[in-house]
């Protein structure tokens, strides 16, 4: 097997998930493609951003868009298109349960959008298929929705294809642990794409990536550039106790980083400082020194967040 290290793992993690060049204006969905996490206030909509060109305030709620709680169980801005893949492809192969629960939480909702908050087994059904979120970072709300007419058993392989697309190198555990399948599940899907899977030594352990995406993985070229990474995309960096993996684990990609600076600078491929922000005042705090025209980049992208009036202050 060929080896790949880490730094070329994380070069090709960085561009299929068009953190490298920034995709078109209006490319929202794509820019979705594998979910954006909306746990902190608009994280998906700054990882939008960091993905998309033209990206402007309310585009985490564009028609192309919609929400619900999805891998791991959080709120997830995800393309409309693929609602039942984000969902569906979670669902546990033995699936009463989770029926069980989404037909309650249906008759709670009684055909209208509600207040989330109260209501019983909200999270596990989403899983579903048939309830989408909208959180305002003040408040959740919850509505039934249509069923995706996608069949389950695909909705599961294309999850697990698409974490491998954009997480690869990778295994089942973090599968697993991405989708909140049980391992034993996720084991049973994983082996249904083995077919779709080139193995890997990946800096001395096995992973693996599609074999559709194996060319893309060796040419990947060093990433140039500057972004501002919220913390959802700094799995891709291995937060892993090794830095392999995307997960479990949250390991410290610089010390720059604390409970308010929890995002990441992005320059040239590497992680070389921490942000927080509060508003539109974005704070970055520096590991390493900025050349005057990385300084400069880094302003320049600052000026583009789609925040009410975004400002710049570098410790």
């Amino acid at each position: 097997m060929r080896i790949v290290t880490r730094e070329r793992a994380i070069a090709y993690r960085l561009h299929v998930n068009h953190l490298v060049d920034r995709l078109p204006p209006g490319s929202h969905a794509e820019a979705a493609y594998i979910g954006l996490q909306d746990t902190a206030p608009r994280d998906a909509l700054l990882g939008l951003h960091a993905r998309m060109a033209g990206c402007a305030t309310a585009d985490w709620e564009h028609p192309s868009l919609i929400q619900t709680y999805s891998p791991r169980a959080a709120v997830y801005v995800l393309p409309t298109r693929d609602f039942g893949v984000f969902t569906l492809g979670r669902m546990p192969l033995d699936s009463r349960r989770i029926d069980g629960v989404a037909e309650q939480v249906c008759r709670t909702l009684g055909g209208r959008e509600r207040r989330g908050a109260g209501i019983a087994g909200l999270r596990e059904a989403c899983a579903s298929g048939r309830i989408a979120v909208r959180w305002d970072t003040s408040s959740l709300w919850a509505r039934e929705v249509p069923r995706p007419e996608i069949d389950v058993a695909e909705a599961r392989l294309e999850l697990c294809r698409r974490h491998v697309q954009c997480f690869g190198p990778t295994s089942s555990k973090v599968f697993a642990w991405w989708s909140g399948l049980s391992p034993a599940d996720a084991r049973v899907v994983w082996d249904q794409l083995a077919g779709e899977l080139v193995e890997v030594n990946f800096d001395g352990v096995s992973g693996w990536v599609l074999r559709a995406d194996e060319d893309r993985l060796w040419s990947a070229e060093a990433p140039r550039g500057v972004r501002l990474l919220v913390a959802p995309d700094l799995r891709l960096f291995g937060r892993d106790r090794d830095g392999r993996f995307i997960a479990p684990g949250l390991r410290a990609l610089t010390a720059a980083a604390d409970s308010f600076h929890p995002n990441g600078l992005l320059v040239d491929g590497r992680i070389v400082g921490a942000w927080g922000r509060k508003g539109g005042h974005v704070e970055v705090v520096l590991s390493e020194k900025l050349s005057r025209p990385q300084y400069d980049a880094l302003c320049a992208e600052v000026e583009t967040l789609p925040l009410q009036e975004p400002r710049l202050s570098v410790k």
